[in-house]
């Protein structure tokens, strides 16, 4: 790769696109069908027929203003959207990319429905490459995109089994008996407990005592000074989105306990309640976040657990009649659930564990192609670095 966009052109948006107005489309009013409806945050739902000929972008007018989506076919973008007409041949998948580090979002037009003003963006210039070269950043770009999405989709895959399994296993009791068969409905022996029947030789025990749950700092007192090494603060925010450039800062000169790693299981017990595996890198655990660890029980177990009784504490959480809703200590101690002897968790825990190691993989993995994506998305969109093509010098 190589620096120096001279012989790219200058131009006006407005030279280059046009910008047309999508139509309104109920939900009620769509038929049921494989073409994609797209609103001013990308998909939202489908129809039988098409407003424009695919590909193209689909820009955010009303609503989430500058949002830009791309569909690889025909699609209907609704009436709170923008979508791309081009006046000569261009790369549209060049131009999604381009759209995107042209901030958008910040051309709000002053009236009492924000939204984003056409004539805004046909006055931005732009520096164009020519469409062979338009085409070899497009690839670059949607590959690294291709190969997060791959990701995302195995990812998916893999919880959707891990959980199927620790359903069938610890819930169903239909885990592999001695002979190969399951447990439960082979005829495996029954006792009786609070929770009704479990296998012989389980316990039950609550989520308190198969992990710790140690509470965030108020890191809000614990500033960086100038001069010294600083930490990320992880909140529920980042838990959603990762850590970002508002993403506030604390000193590193913490308690080791209250540092989150990759592979950390992470609970937000208020406001909005998430359980996560923390992967966006080393930070440090704010007040109303759980870190949740375990030196005798394995991180699947308690983490799939915790997401069973979420939909429990989230109910818990909206009861509460004050502005913030959160779950106590006490729901953790009450919340119980059959253990089985740690010979058999150990013997049924490596199937788990091996997928439950290939989905923090898979997340971490994402996130390095993520960061590479954003760090070249502007220098390639502005030519800082350029991209060598077949048969020609392009330095």
């Amino acid at each position: 790769m190589t620096s120096n966009s001279d012989s790219w052109n200058t131009k006006l948006i407005s030279d280059v696109v046009e910008l047309k107005y999508g139509k309104g489309l109920k939900e009620s009013e769509r038929e049921r069908g494989i073409i994609p409806v797209y609103g001013s945050k990308a998909k939202i739902g489908y129809h039988n027929k098409y407003l424009v000929k695919g590909p193209g972008i689909i820009i955010g007018r009303k609503g989430n203003v500058g949002f830009v989506s791309l569909s690889r076919g025909d699609f209907w973008p609704i009436d709170t959207t923008y979508y791309v007409i081009f006046k000569d041949k261009e790369d549209y998948v060049f131009w999604y990319y381009l759209f995107q580090t042209l901030n958008l979002n910040q051309m709000n037009s002053h009236s009492a429905v924000p939204g984003l003003n056409k004539d805004y963006v046909y006055n931005l210039k732009v520096k164009i490459p020519e469409y062979r070269e338009q085409q070899t950043i497009a690839k670059i770009l949607s590959d690294l995109d291709e190969k997060i999405e791959l990701n995302n989709q195995m990812n998916k895959t893999l919880e959707n089994i891990a959980q199927a399994i620790f359903k069938r296993w610890f819930i169903d009791f239909e885990f592999p008996n001695e002979n190969g068969e399951p447990y439960k409905s082979s005829g495996g022996e029954m006792v009786e407990s609070e929770l009704g029947l479990i296998p012989k030789g389980w316990e039950i025990l609550s989520l308190s005592n198969i992990a710790d749950f140690l509470n965030g700092l108020p890191l809000q007192n614990y500033r960086p000074r100038e001069d010294e090494e600083w930490l990320p603060v992880i909140k529920i925010r980042e838990l959603r989105n990762g850590i970002t450039d508002s993403t506030e800062r604390c000193t590193s000169n913490i308690p080791k306990n209250y540092i989150a790693e990759n592979g950390d299981v992470i609970f937000s017990w208020s406001g909005s309640l998430e359980v996560v595996i923390w992967t966006y890198g080393k930070g440090a655990i704010n007040q109303h976040l759980f870190k949740v660890r375990s030196e005798k029980y394995p991180k699947w177990f308690y983490y799939f657990w915790l997401l069973r009784f979420l939909p429990e504490f989230r109910k818990i959480a909206e009861d509460k009649a004050t502005t913030m809703g959160h779950i106590q200590r006490h729901h953790l101690n009450e919340s119980l659930l059959p253990v089985p002897p740690q010979e058999l968790m150990d013997k049924l825990g490596k199937s788990i564990e091996s997928i439950f190691e290939e989905v923090i993989t898979l997340r971490i993995q994402s996130l390095t192609l993520s960061n590479i994506r954003d760090l070249l998305l502007p220098k390639l969109m502005t030519g800082k670095i350029r991209v060598p093509m077949e048969g020609k010098n392009v330095g």
